[in-house]
């Protein structure tokens, strides 16, 4: 695989518990596009923990990846727990206003593109009518929550200054407010650099200044430094690399077909053998050498299940 030329930003690595992740969407793309280097993705959502389809970043690593990018030059192991200082109240102060400006942008874009959907959109009396009573509706139940919750005294007064009476919001407030937050969905970023968070200190460009300051062990053992031969040997012949522990292998090992104007990744790879045997057909792969003038024929089919 290609490696990184004098100048060229290097990927950090971030470190934490001997284990290797990537946050950013743009090092992901670079380093599968660029280096074959897949990773495994792990985030998700408490509600979606089993749905594998939707994992998300971060990205985290083999420890032989970690090994490969870093002796290759194309990344940096940071320790990212040390890297994050303790923040100062102004700075605190700062990243908080930064957040509510985003979360006011993105309420106000999506208040823009609502408008634009209502006005562009031609009802007729019956379904304004009904959209009328579905309003209606809601803002019943609404009150009604209101109203329940005031008989329980979760309600507290809100105080005014100067000894002036008690001040407890309406259903009807409340009730807007409880549509105002139901209508809209606001993104928070998964990461981002704050200004407390300072890597340059805590960034090594070795494995083995990782390993002396204790933020990175492997490889310590000869069967651990045997698997990164094997692994940086099969990546330099142009494979997309995984691990085969579900399979009962140490390596889940892919193979490129490329052609002067396409390349075909991992998953649809994948997607063509299991069309093929969906349809109980071989899934043919033609590519054309124009200099050579040939064609070359490749047929995917799952095959030695029972």
């Amino acid at each position: 695989m290609s490696t990184n030329t004098i100048g060229e930003r290097k990927i950090p690595l971030r470190v934490s518990n001997n284990t290797a992740y990537l946050w950013n969407i743009d090092d992901i793309a670079t380093l599968r596009s660029e280096h074959h280097i897949c990773g495994i993705l792990t985030g998700t959502l408490p509600h979606l923990s089993q749905q594998n389809v939707f994992l998300g970043i971060p990205l985290v690593l083999l420890p032989e990846e970690v090994v490969t990018l870093v002796e290759n030059e194309v990344a940096v192991i940071v320790n990212d727990p040390a890297a994050h200082q303790q923040p100062s109240v102004s700075e605190m102060e700062s990243w908080n206003d930064e957040q509510q400006a985003s979360f006011r942008k993105q309420v106000a874009e999506n208040e823009v593109r609502a408008a634009q959907k209502d006005t562009s959109r031609s009802l007729s009396e019956e379904a304004l009518k009904k959209r009328k009573e579905r309003e209606e509706r809601r803002r019943l139940a609404a009150q009604k929550l209101v109203e329940e919750a005031s008989t329980e005294d979760i309600n507290l007064p809100t105080y005014a200054p100067n000894n002036s009476q008690p001040e407890v919001l309406c259903p009807e407030s409340s009730t807007e407010q409880l549509a105002a937050s139901a209508n809209y969905t606001i993104t928070i970023p998964a990461a981002s650099e704050y200004q407390w968070y300072q890597p340059d200190q805590t960034t090594f460009t070795t494995i083995e200044a990782a390993q002396k300051a204790g933020i990175w062990t492997y490889p310590a053992s000869l069967n651990e430094r045997a698997r990164c031969g094997v692994f940086r040997s099969l990546l330099a012949q142009g494979y997309f690399m995984g691990s085969g522990i579900k399979f009962g292998g140490d390596y889940l090992v892919y193979p490129v077909i490329e052609s002067p104007k396409h390349v075909l990744r991992p998953m649809e790879v994948v997607a063509h053998g299991r069309l093929g045997t969906a349809t109980k057909k071989s899934h043919l792969l033609c590519t054309w050498d124009d200099d050579r003038k040939e064609v070359r024929y490749f047929s995917i089919e799952w095959a030695g299940f029972g």
